[in-house]
């Protein structure tokens, strides 16, 4: 069950889980902030927690505001879109014949049909999108789980607004952000990893983060590149 306390002009959702610490999140790219407290934590302890830490979630916060934003796309030619972290001009092509996207070194080649309206073009390029995360995917998550000695059953691409990556440690199975496509193939994988080792270790943990330097000693800066890199506009 999620409670929700109100400090100053700030929402914060309150989840109690069986765990041993208090954990308080602010999330890219609108800066919601979570609370996970132990299971027999009062609410009151829990906002007194928060308060204290007022002055590091609006230094976060005002983080993510100021972070770089992408224009709403128009999906026309010299439009700049990026792929695995690198700005590529879109060139629109309009024939009658089949739809679809091609990729050369600084150029994305959109194929339309004559006529073809802005949501058209984009569920064209999203199609890509995913094609391409799934060719990338399974050599990753078949590289950890060896490595990190787990199974993922399942992985789901979903647009996201608040999150890279969630993972169902129950089913085993983990969920990615499209927009992953658009950033360096390394922190795709980062992403991959951090959730592959939630199935072992749901919650941000201090086993956790033990697990996750063992294995991807360069995380922090691997997250903080993420959370710097420019962000779909909303």
């Amino acid at each position: 069950m999620v409670e929700t306390i109100e400090i100053a002009d700030m929402l914060i959702d309150v989840t109690r889980k069986a765990v041993k610490n208090v954990h308080l999140s602010v999330h890219p790219p609108e800066g919601r902030v979570t609370l996970v407290a132990p299971t027999n934590t009062r609410i009151e302890v829990a906002r007194a927690y928060a308060i204290t830490r007022l002055g590091w979630i609006r230094k976060q916060q005002e983080r993510f505001r100021d972070q770089v934003r992408e224009s709403p796309r128009r999906f026309v030619t010299r439009e700049s879109h990026y792929l695995w972290g690198r700005r590529h001009l879109l060139k629109v092509e309009e024939h009658e014949g089949r739809q679809g996207v091609t990729v050369d070194h600084r150029t994305i080649h959109l194929r339309v049909r004559p006529g073809s309206d802005t949501s058209k073009r984009a569920e064209i390029i999203h199609r890509w999108h995913l094609r391409l995360l799934h060719q990338a995917l399974p050599p990753i998550i078949e590289k950890w789980e060896p490595r990190l000695g787990v199974t993922v059953e399942r992985y789901f691409l979903q647009r996201m607004k608040t999150k890279w990556g969630s993972c169902n440690a129950a089913q085993r199975t983990i969920r990615l952000n499209t927009e992953l496509v658009k950033k360096p193939r390394d922190l795709l994988e980062y992403v991959v990893v951090h959730e592959m080792i939630h199935i072992l270790e749901p919650t941000h943990s201090p086993k956790f983060f033990e697990i996750l330097t063992k294995n991807y000693p360069n995380w922090a800066g691997a997250r903080l590149e993420l959370n710097e890199l420019p962000v779909p506009a909303i």
